[in-house]
């Protein structure tokens, strides 16, 4: 069976595609909330459970909120619990709030407990993560 010259094309498109995608996926820490109003971007609007809040540095004052990201676990973090915690699952979630280091932020991206659960055992309460910016569902 031949493949055409044009199929051939679309498939190397595609593996440098995903190549890329791969290449630039961003990686960090993250822990879990569970108190999602107020928050720094919408208030006391609720905007559902599937969100998180963001680092100093990612949250830009204020440039990320309402952005999507796709969250993926990537293994334990120091001073999470033993074991591998992952799911193998990812989650996508919304920006909403400020995780600020003068709280005492210290994690990347601080997820909801339903989307840290999604991708992870809340027994770790820290784990690593990988995340890229998407569309938001």
């Amino acid at each position: 069976m031949a493949i055409s010259r044009r199929s051939s094309m679309l498939l190397v498109m595609a593996l440098v595609l995903g190549t890329v995608s791969l290449a630039t996926a961003a990686s960090g820490v993250a822990t879990f909330y569970t108190q999602y109003t107020p928050s720094a971007c919408y208030g006391n609007r609720n905007m559902g459970n599937m969100v998180a809040a963001a680092n100093d540095r990612l949250y830009n004052n204020g440039a990320v909120c309402g952005r999507c990201y796709a969250v993926k676990c990537a293994g334990a973090a120091a001073g999470g619990g033993g074991g591998n915690p992952c799911t193998g699952a990812s989650v996508t979630v919304k920006m909403v709030d400020n995780c600020a280091s003068s709280d005492g932020c210290t994690s990347t991206i601080d997820l909801s407990r339903e989307a840290f659960a999604k991708i992870a055992n809340l027994d770790a309460g820290v784990i690593r993560i990988t995340y890229n910016p998407t569309g938001c569902p």
